[in-house]
């Protein structure tokens, strides 16, 4: 314990997975929490993510550890609700281009060598543990990660938020773009694009790809990777397949109501953002994907487009998560990273515990904002 007054009240700036999550577990925790958004509940990357849940491939070994518990923190939420249409373990499929033989071999031995459950296939031989996949050459390679899963963020969003309001919490949707306001160096709340003002003890920044760009505002620099991004849901197929499936040219997973959540970074360049931050893509690049991700699957099956988004996916300039308190603005902790589906729970949980302990947590030491700071 230490002498650390817990805020009694926070305001979180963010309706995405971290924000969200944050501000739930806060509220748990005893504090008065308002959360202020830009637009609406997952209006931003959370809406349009394929928030496959994994520590698959090669990462840093505190990464992946944060990774397993995001994923743990997922199977408790399955364990108390196992017919959830919207969060779902039935594992993960990879593979990549028929050159990628070795590629794919070291991928599965680093899996194997952290105890990652990896299982190494001969594609042809997919159909025999993979229900609904077309089978690939014989010689061609892909892992199983039979542990793996989805979520759809949306509908976690809403009920994480539901509990906010329910717990006395107060969410403010459509404010436009905020910032963070300062009161003798000290972070005091968010002020708004109407000047509407919500002041706090404490305030979390976890706005996605806008996150360094609202702490740049504060003096504070955190590099962004940030690339412009499309998620596609198809219109209701019927199809055997319930794995999430990573290849080449088409990523995708299951979607509530008989649908898929695909997407890729093929097309990246092709993607258009407007002045008024608004993007665009010519939809022969939508049904391009659409065509690569029906020819997985097994069947006359075509899938079709019902709506895509498109926008900046979150990225931290070195790849690794942005955690913790602003030690150039105490106050204000950060919330900024690429995963935020897989870690979106545990996030909020860790972010929580900093904000009403006044404690560093261990997890959190190799993520600290701090790394980027310049001699």
């Amino acid at each position: 314990m230490t002498d650390h007054t817990a805020p009694a009240r926070v305001v979180v700036l963010g309706g995405g997975i971290l924000g969200v999550s944050t501000a739930a577990h806060l509220v748990r925790g005893g504090a008065e929490v308002v959360l202020v958004t830009e637009a609406e509940l997952a209006s931003g990357a959370s809406g349009r993510s394929l928030s496959w849940l994994n520590s698959a491939g090669a990462r840093s070994g505190p990464y992946h550890l944060l990774r397993l518990l995001g994923i743990d923190r997922y199977r408790t939420l399955f364990a108390a609700d196992p017919a959830l249409e919207w969060l779902r373990f039935d594992g993960g499929l990879w593979w990549t281009t028929p050159d990628g033989a070795e590629r794919t071999r070291a991928r599965h031995e680093h899996e194997i060598e952290r105890g990652y459950e990896s299982h190494l296939l001969d594609r042809a031989d997919i159909g025999g543990r993979v229900a609904g996949v077309r089978a690939g050459p014989r010689g061609g390679l892909a892992i199983h990660n039979p542990g793996e899963g989805w979520v759809s963020l949306p509908h976690l969003i809403r009920e994480l938020a539901d509990e906010l309001v329910r717990r006395g919490g107060r969410l403010v949707t459509g404010a436009g773009r905020c910032s963070v306001t300062v009161e003798n160096g000290r972070a005091r709340g968010v002020r708004t694009a109407d000047g509407t003002s919500w002041s706090g003890d404490a305030v979390v920044v976890a706005c996605g790809a806008q996150t360094p760009s609202v702490l740049a505002e504060l003096g504070v620099n955190v590099p962004d990777a940030s690339p412009l991004s499309m998620l596609v849901v198809t219109e209701p197929v019927e199809t055997e397949v319930v794995t999430v499936l990573n290849t080449p040219r088409a990523a995708m997973r299951p979607n509530p109501g008989s649908t898929f959540a695909i997407d890729h970074s093929w097309y990246e360049e092709h993607i258009v953002e407007h002045e008024d931050g608004s993007c665009s893509i010519d939809e022969a690049y939508v049904k391009e994907l659409l065509a690569e991700a029906s020819a997985l699957l097994q069947g006359e099956v075509s899938l079709q487009a019902a709506s895509w988004r498109l926008g900046r996916k979150p990225i931290p300039g070195d790849g690794e998560p942005v955690f913790g308190e602003l030690e150039a603005v105490p106050g204000c902790h950060v919330a900024f990273t690429h995963s935020g589906a897989t870690l979106g729970l545990i996030a909020g949980e860790l972010t929580a515990y900093e904000v009403l302990t006044g404690a560093r947590h261990p997890l959190l030491k190799d993520f600290r904002p701090e790394r980027f700071a310049t001699g």
